[in-house]
């Protein structure tokens, strides 16, 4: 009889390849939030998919950012590299459809990982025509000389039982660290912080995004439902003019989607109160993040 197998697996790449969707996609819940925007993880996340057989760690991280220009893309670019280094495996993740300078750096940093890397080629569902995947796999090939080349498509679900199905030989014999039904390590309140600041990012178009953060302050739960209190940092005070919108028009709006969304989530009646803060470059100083929620790697 086979061994019980369990480990890390980290998954790596530039930002927007797709990272947080295929964790999602393969553990069945979503655990990470995703916009179509840069930056949207910054925080480390490890999601658990466990089998009969084995149990793997996945850790979602942070894109490695090309100018880490504030204390937050270098904290973020410390969490990655970490996560990197304590792997039994990592996942690098591309976008089969294109391929940048900003992959290129990655790799660069793949080649000083002693751990076995698994090329994972996302959003094949968008390669036309289907012959050209050929192609790009040959291309990824000759970039490194990867343990496995998996095609898969994390918005279809497409080939992803591939990608479960050789992870396990890369991990150690080990009983599992988590108990087969949990899925992250993150609290309720990093989720709901995190599903107001997804609904802030898919609904404010300029830089904003990356200058403001959610915390949850209270949380309350009664026979009635769960109430919210959680508060929006800007880092300027033209920023609190934007999030809270003509008459607090888009803070109406932001709240009633995260209400709609953590309503379903948590399955139970939700009060959501949001109120906006300043605190002037918290993304620009550590001691700020820290307080803020962000870990120090």
């Amino acid at each position: 009889m086979s061994e019980f197998r369990c480990g890390m697996a980290a998954v790596i790449g530039r930002p927007n390849v797709g990272k947080s969707t295929l964790i999602n996609a393969i553990v069945g819940r979503k655990v990470s939030i995703v916009t179509a925007k840069p930056q949207t993880t910054r925080h480390r996340i490890l999601a658990v998919h466990t089998t009969a057989a084995s149990q793997v760690i996945f850790v979602d991280t942070p894109g490695l950012h090309r100018n880490a220009g504030k204390a937050m893309n270098r904290l973020m670019n410390r969490t990655a590299a970490n996560a990197l280094a304590d792997a039994d495996v990592v996942l690098f993740v591309s976008d089969a459809t294109r391929w940048t300078a900003e992959d290129d750096d990655v790799l660069r940093r793949l080649r000083k990982v002693r751990s076995p890397v698994v090329a994972v080629l996302n959003k094949i569902d968008r390669v036309q025509p289907k012959e050209k995947l050929l192609d790009t796999i040959a291309l990824m090939s000759a970039r490194y000389d990867f343990a496995e080349i998996i095609p898969v498509s994390a918005l279809e679900r497409d080939n992803l039982e591939a990608l479960l199905a050789v992870l396990p030989a890369f991990l150690p014999e080990s009983p599992p660290l988590f108990p087969e039904d949990m899925h992250t390590d993150r609290s309720r309140e990093f989720h709901i912080a995190e599903t107001i600041r997804e609904k802030l990012t898919l609904m404010l178009h300029q830089e904003l995004p990356y200058g403001l953060t959610v915390q949850v302050e209270r949380l309350l739960e009664e026979d009635q439902g769960i109430t919210i209190n959680a508060v929006i940092w800007v880092e300027r005070d033209s920023q609190k003019g934007i999030v809270v919108g003509k008459g607090g028009a888009m803070l109406k709006r932001v709240g009633r989607a995260a209400r709609l969304e953590l309503r379903e989530q948590l399955a139970c009646p939700v009060h959501l109160e949001l109120w906006v803060k300043v605190r002037s470059n918290w993304a620009d100083r550590e001691e700020d993040l820290m307080r803020l929620g962000f870990e120090a790697p």
